[in-house]
């Protein structure tokens, strides 16, 4: 057992569990930036610890009711597909780039999480005043309802595969904008449909090579307990400034991958960024007319919570 490996598996698992996303879009570049481990078996290594979390996370909100099923269902029909061309996608190009498949796999990366944070950043700050349409489910599923799940599913699914990340924030904004769902629906609905892609996105990077058992027995268990020990956190902390910092944190991982992967980034405009989104978060938040702040929705639901 790593302690290391142990104590950042708590950490992540603590940001997800409070947060409600986040899982594989901050283990991931982990994995390469800190440990050094292969892009693609960082990514197959992090679906398959991520599968796990999930399952539960699913199972807990099946049971509490916050699964719109029949959406879900819909989602996974594009998105499982999606998943698996992703990773057979992720094998043509490996044979294609050679030699130059590790830093093109880690501009890929690096695009999912700049997508990613930047999505965060907008539920965050412009996605909050939409209460007066929301609905608890999509009763019944008309046939553009379905159509919309299915390519949502299947663009979602084959990101995932390609860079592990982005799961839960890209399916979680779909549902915002595109189905109008309350935040319970998002949530619920998210996680039991992310436990069902992450395993099949997992078992087709397992078969193909991409997933070091071990590593991911090690950050399942600090995250298990971290999300955990986060989602019941969750219940005494506003929304407000979370998702924002989460964001940051996300955009300035993908810059640090561009970087890494020999894209010119100076180290000023690697601190600078950061900084001036920092300011902005600030501003938005602080000129912005307060409503009353309600918990995370995640608060108190299951331990395995959007990506």
């Amino acid at each position: 057992m790593d302690p290391v490996i142990v104590l950042f598996g708590l950490g992540v698992g603590l940001l997800v569990g409070t947060t409600g996303m986040g899982g594989g879009s901050l283990m991931t570049p982990l994995l390469i930036l800190v440990f050094g481990i292969k892009p693609v078996v960082a990514v197959g290594t992090d679906l398959s610890y991520a599968a796990v979390t999930k399952t539960v996370g699913g199972w807990r909100h099946l049971r509490k009711g916050t699964v719109d099923r029949p959406l879900a269902v819909w989602l996974a029909a594009g998105s499982v597909p999606g998943a698996i061309g992703g990773v057979a996608l992720l094998s043509v190009i490996r044979h294609a780039a050679g030699r130059g498949f590790n830093d093109l796999l880690v501009v890929l990366i690096a695009g999912a999480l700049l997508l990613t944070g930047l999505l965060v950043l907008l539920r965050a700050l412009l996605l909050t005043e939409q209460r007066q349409r929301e609905r608890a489910s999509i009763d019944p599923l008309q046939l553009h309802h379905k159509l919309a799940a299915v390519a949502l599913g299947l663009s979602v699914g084959c990101v995932l595969g390609v860079t592990s990340a982005g799961s839960g924030t890209l399916i979680a904004v779909g549902l915002i904008i595109g189905f109008r769902l309350t935040p319970r629906r998002v949530v619920g609905t998210d996680v039991f449909h992310a436990a069902i892609l992450l395993w099949a996105a997992a078992l087709a990077h397992l078969v193909s090579g991409d997933v070091d058992l071990g590593l991911a027995a090690n950050i399942l268990v600090g995250s298990l307990p971290g999300v955990w020990i986060g989602s019941n956190l969750s219940s005494r902390l506003p929304e407000r400034g979370l998702r924002p910092a989460l964001a940051i944190v996300l955009l300035t991982s993908g810059l640090a991958l561009l970087s890494q992967a020999g894209v010119a980034i100076p180290v000023a405009a690697l601190i600078a960024v950061p900084l001036l989104l920092i300011g902005l978060v600030w501003a938005v938040l602080h000129f912005r007319p307060r409503t009353d702040e309600t918990p995370i929705p995640t608060a108190s639901l299951a331990p395995g919570v959007s990506r």
